[in-house]
């Protein structure tokens, strides 16, 4: 079939379509670069370099050169350059060379999914094959055949997994590993970036463990990290793994001229100031690229806008492309469906595909010339990361951003300069949250007991023994705390909450097939599993059909609904430590332990794309009460006599509105991991106060790190009020009310002294 325009003939048609021009925030064009490569290492196995040669790579690229000579040095390496950069060579290279010289040599591959381990596994299967070394290979995970893992166990030279079966699978039977421990060289983890949060601090807490193995077998091995863009990749790695790091930026991948558009749907409500469905204008967009035959991928939030623009996109282009040509990909998917769409890609028999973030991570899926992404990912990182599946090697591209209504949509279609001149996201990770670590001192206690005087990582732990040994969990004798229990402890710690307080969720749409498909702390619960609430898993929609809160299971349904469900929380937040406080020009900025005791009161059922409100119901559940750490801002009374208590409140909500949105662009969370409460009369101060706290027991870092941005996160939370083109408020800044734009940019002024709006009545 003979297609009507070229990529750069229909860029130029939508530059001169006015409707299309006029919704265009920002357009930046990344010039293309040149590969920088250098010759293979001179002492690199001729087989290695033989069938490089044979796979079309004649040198190395930069970045994979200084990392095979760091690690071969003996450093502890992480390497950080964009998607389809080669990074999977940083780590292959050095473990691939030092197996083909002694056949002993063992390295553990640590995949965050195990779609990604089967697709790694695949490709270096294949690779080792051609290259005619004696290397096994083999994944080891929830799959693997009982018959075969003894065998992977005594024989494999590289073994790939994911942190859960490492925590719960290979450590706790550290004895059936002895010859695999015993000659570890190198633990390499891929998609660093992933690790941050509460799953970080669980896998940080896994490394120390593995290490204290290790040790205990006379093993020491190196690191190999790979990540993709984050503004601490050294500090993370160095706080996952405890070992000091080498970086490694020096990118010598080659790519191709890539066009960046931020598009911002037209306003359909004045009034509200909400825009145009961001799906329906991705799937416009997209139908202009794929009815020219131009290969592309449309990234969706969830199972249901994935399954809406792939009905859409089909009807649309089956008579000229054919229906099978435009595929959806998601979480639920067989695998043997998954690999059928990623080899029609490669091979463009499949035009376009509709995923959710199933497809940001580095499966090889080809080259495809468009990114479009309905919504904002989240995050810088993620947001390069799909952008990256356009343009992977040479050739023009595009990558749009169609803009939602959210405020954190609106922030960033308004400031491109955040997206391109800095990336302000930092991984955090808290390793020593005392609920993590006593969850991972049991397990380390049940695999090696602990002699007197004995660290974990860096960590002094003598005091937490004997509290163990009061609690009757360990037995302290000669010198050493021996683990009393039968049965092991990782089996009840989730490597995904802070808490072991979890809540089951039990799938039972099949009777035939009832299984668990999750679980999440109760504090969460409250809000997202209650009775009638929408849950999502993997894309898919779930309605709530039972919660036992006394037997801690929820019991879900699989629905097809085109709403949403959100609840409202009545809290009551006092602090019951103060660690730090700053005073501001006007006003007090404080952090410290805070317990937060909270009731869910009702919910609502939220429409889709219009977000309007079509029922709601109560929550009948008990009170719940958390212990986690909260950063604070207060204002002085006086300065807020002119406004009445009315006006102060819808200020504080406001600002908290702005807040709740923004602050976590700093910090790199879910909005979810970081609540935001106002409160009129605080019970430690009696002043107006905003609390911003982490949403895990014990705290995971993230309120702490407001804590120390605090001008940069206030200082964008005014721009974003300000940049946002409504009149009184709206959904994108302070949430809708009259007046509620001026009264939160009169607080955050109040705050820094200047001279406050004059509310009139």
């Amino acid at each position: 079939m003979k297609w009507k325009l070229s990529m750069k003939e229909l860029l130029e048609q939508l530059k001169s379509n006015e409707a299309f021009a006029g919704q265009i925030a920002h357009w930046h064009t990344l010039p293309e670069r040149e590969a920088q490569i250098v010759p293979f290492p001179a002492q690199l196995d001729s087989r290695i370099r033989d069938s490089l040669e044979r796979k079309g790579i004649p040198a190395l690229y930069t970045h994979q050169a200084t990392a095979y000579n760091s690690v071969h040095e003996g450093n502890n390496v992480v390497a950080v350059t964009p998607t389809a950069s080669g990074k999977s060579l940083c780590y292959h290279l050095p473990v691939i060379q030092a197996i083909s010289k002694d056949e002993k040599t063992r390295a553990l591959y640590l995949f965050p999914t195990k779609a990604l381990a089967h697709d790694q596994k695949s490709e270096l299967n294949d690779w080792i094959a051609d290259m005619g070394i004696p290397i096994k290979s083999y994944t080891y995970d929830g799959d693997t055949p009982s018959n075969i893992r003894q065998v992977v166990r005594k024989a494999g030279n590289i073994v790939i997994t994911n942190p859960d079966m490492l925590h719960s699978a290979i450590l706790p039977h550290h004895t059936k590993w002895v010859s695999f421990f015993e000659n570890l060289r190198y633990i390499v983890i891929d998609e660093l970036h992933i690790y941050r949060g509460i799953f970080g601090s669980h896998v940080a807490n896994v490394i120390r463990r593995l290490l204290r193995i290790c040790a205990f077998y006379g093993s020491y091995p190196q690191f190999i990290c790979t990540s993709a863009t984050i503004a601490n990749p050294r500090e993370l790695a160095e706080q996952l793994t405890g070992q000091s790091m080498r970086l490694v930026d020096n990118n010598g991948a080659p790519s191709g001229r890539k066009h960046f558009i931020f598009y911002n749907p037209p306003v359909v409500n004045q009034p509200l100031h909400i825009r145009k469905s961001a799906t329906l204008e991705a799937r416009a967009l997209a139908e202009n690229f794929l009815s020219q035959g131009i290969q592309t991928i449309v990234f969706a939030r969830s199972r249901v806008r994935v399954e809406i623009l792939l009905s859409y996109l089909q009807q649309l282009v089956q008579k000229k492309l054919g229906p099978k040509s435009i595929r959806g990909y998601r979480g639920g998917y067989l695998p043997t469906e998954r690999r059928e769409i990623e080899q029609g890609l490669r091979s463009g028999d499949i035009m376009g595909v509709v995923s959710t973030n199933a497809l940001e991570l580095g499966v090889d899926i080809g080259q495809l010339q468009v990114c479009i992404m309905a919504g904002y990912p989240g995050s810088v990182a993620s947001t390069w990361q799909q952008a990256g599946r356009a343009g992977r090697r040479q050739g023009e591209s595009v990558v749009i951003l169609v803009a939602g209504s959210s405020p954190l949509d609106q922030y960033v279609i308004r400031h491109p300069e955040y997206f391109f001149d800095r990336s302000p996201e930092s991984a955090r990770i808290n390793p020593d949250n005392l609920i993590i670590l006593v969850d991972h001192i049991k397990c380390a206690a049940y695999e090696l007991p602990f002699r007197k005087g004995e660290t974990f990582g860096e960590v002094e732990i003598e005091e937490i023994l004997y509290f163990l040994s009061e609690e009757q969990v360990l037995h302290f004798q000669r010198n050493k705390w021996y683990w009393m229990n039968d049965s092991f402890p990782a089996h009840n710690i989730s490597l995904r909450s802070a808490s072991q307080e979890n809540v089951i969720i039990v799938d039972q749409t099949d009777v035939a097939n009832v299984k668990v498909i999750g679980e999440m702390n109760r504090f969460s619960a409250m809000t997202l599993l209650h009775e009638e609430a929408i849950y999502l898993h993997q894309g898919i929609q779930f309605q709530v059909e039972k919660l036992d809160f006394d037997e801690k299971k929820a019991f879900v349904r699989e629905v097809n609904v085109d709403y949403f469900t959100d609840a409202n929380l009545a809290v009551q937040l006092k602090v019951l430590e103060v660690d730090r406080t700053s005073c501001l020009t006007r006003g007090e900025l404080g952090y410290g332990d805070v317990s937060v005791n909270a009731m869910a009161t009702i919910f609502k059922k939220i429409k889709f794309e219009t977000h309007d409100n079509i029922g709601s119901g109560p929550i009948h559940l008990p009170e719940e009460e958390l212990h986690t750490s909260a950063a604070w801002v207060s204002w002085m009374e006086e300065d807020l006599r002119s406004l009445g208590a009315k006006e102060v409140e819808q200020g504080l909500m406001g600002l908290a509105h702005i807040l709740r949105h923004v602050a976590p662009l700093f910090v790199m969370c879910d909005p979810q991991d970081l609540h935001v409460v106002p409160q009129r009369k605080a019970i430690h101060s009696g002043l107006p106060t905003i609390f911003l706290y982490d949403r895990y027991p014990g705290g995971i870092g993230l309120s702490e790190q407001v804590y120390k941005e605090w001008d940069l996160v206030l200082r964008e939370a005014e721009e974003a009020i300000l940049s946002c083109p409504c009149t009184e408020g709206c959904p994108s800044c302070v949430g809708a009310g009259d007046l509620g734009k001026e009264l939160a940019i009169s607080l955050i002024r109040l705050m820094k002294g200047e001279k406050t709006v004059v509310i009139k009545e």
